[in-house]
């Protein structure tokens, strides 16, 4: 009998911890000749992973909204190529996707990192709300268009960036887009991460018969992402991460994980043998985390407590059910055959 999800769903003793660096973790690991797409692989932790995968020797290709920021960015880093692509723009995912698949080239690894958090409400062309449609729905096409590529590849691994955020909501399939409700910027990144880790789920559950394997992960409480430039300051001293002034406490601070140890969970699970033979699961400090059903303290002031994963957001029904909303969201079907 094949094992559920809630069942490999538990920590298993990896040897890394939430202090591990990316460096770390790719110590011994030879990437050589292994393409590896990162998207947002130019800022904050998708920077990190870039770093270390590359310097295993992976070819590493950058899919960007703002090439001019990431060429600087990148600079001393060697061993990629950048490519313009925009997540909310379906045209531009079509054509990023259709030219790599075109060049014959095996996709080893799909780091699916780029993401938004804390912005006003905003909707893309099809009206989607833009936390949803950049990150979730943007993965759930640019990883259909490269099914044949990662197919190819005989052992690729599908890799999609979520956050503890997801604990601030699980999905509305009644109203994903704040159509009918008001709109809550957290609830909104919220329903966005269980989005990523049931896409994971299922994703893993298709992919298995042709060797492809699917995690989500939580890179832990981070300092110097730049998914704050729109941080509204009154929620943060509320949370009590922030004083009066609006500054970061410093003993929050020193808490809070450097963009090095940020990275380390992407890859391990980019790269462990450890995770060979499980897929579909949440991780955070390189593990496999534990499901939340209420035993654990969350405090925002504690950063080692913001951990574990929501049953509802690695349920299997929805899942399924979630894939079905994407396909009719999207306009085509994502058939994973």
């Amino acid at each position: 009998m094949e094992p559920t999800i809630s069942s490999l769903q538990q920590p298993i003793q990896s040897g890394f911890n939430a202090f591990s660096t990316a460096q770390e973790v790719i110590q011994g690991i030879d990437l050589t000749g292994k393409n590896i797409i990162i998207t947002g692989g130019y800022a904050g932790i998708g920077l990190e992973t870039t770093k270390a995968l590359t310097s295993a020797g992976a070819h590493v290709i950058i899919p960007a909204r703002d090439i001019e920021k990431a060429e600087k960015n990148l600079t001393g880093v060697e061993n990629f190529e950048l490519e313009k692509m925009d997540l909310m723009d379906p045209a531009s995912v079509d054509s990023f996707a259709e030219r790599f698949v075109a060049s014959g080239r095996s996709l080893d690894l799909l780091i699916n990192n780029a993401g938004i958090m804390w912005v006003p409400l905003r909707r893309d062309a099809r009206g989607f709300e833009s936390q949803l449609a950049t990150n979730y729905l943007g993965q759930f096409h640019l990883t259909a268009k490269l099914w044949p590529a990662l197919k190819k590849a005989n052992g690729a691994r599908v890799i999609s960036v979520s956050s503890y955020g997801h604990q601030m909501s699980s999905f509305n399939f009644e109203d994903p887009n704040f159509e009918k409700r008001d709109y809550d910027t957290l609830s909104g990144y919220g329903q966005s991460k269980t989005a990523c880790n049931l896409f994971v789920v299922e994703l893993d559950e298709r992919g298995k018969k042709f060797n492809i394997r699917a995690y989500s992960l939580h890179p832990g409480s981070v300092y110097g992402t730049d998914l704050g430039r729109e941080e509204p300051l009154e929620l943060f001293k509320q949370l009590g991460t922030h004083d009066e002034n609006g500054n970061i406490k410093p003993e929050v601070e020193a808490r809070l994980k450097t963009l090095a140890q940020g990275a380390a969970t992407t890859v391990w699970c980019s790269v462990s043998p450890q995770l060979n033979e499980i897929g579909g699961v949440y991780c955070e400090n390189c593990d496999i985390a534990e499901i939340d059903r209420g035993q654990i303290e969350h405090r925002f002031d504690e950063p080692a407590t913001i951990r574990g994963v929501q049953p509802y957001s690695i349920d299997k029904k929805n899942a399924e059910e979630l894939w079905k909303l994407s396909e009719e969201m999207l306009g085509f079907r994502f058939d994973a055959k």
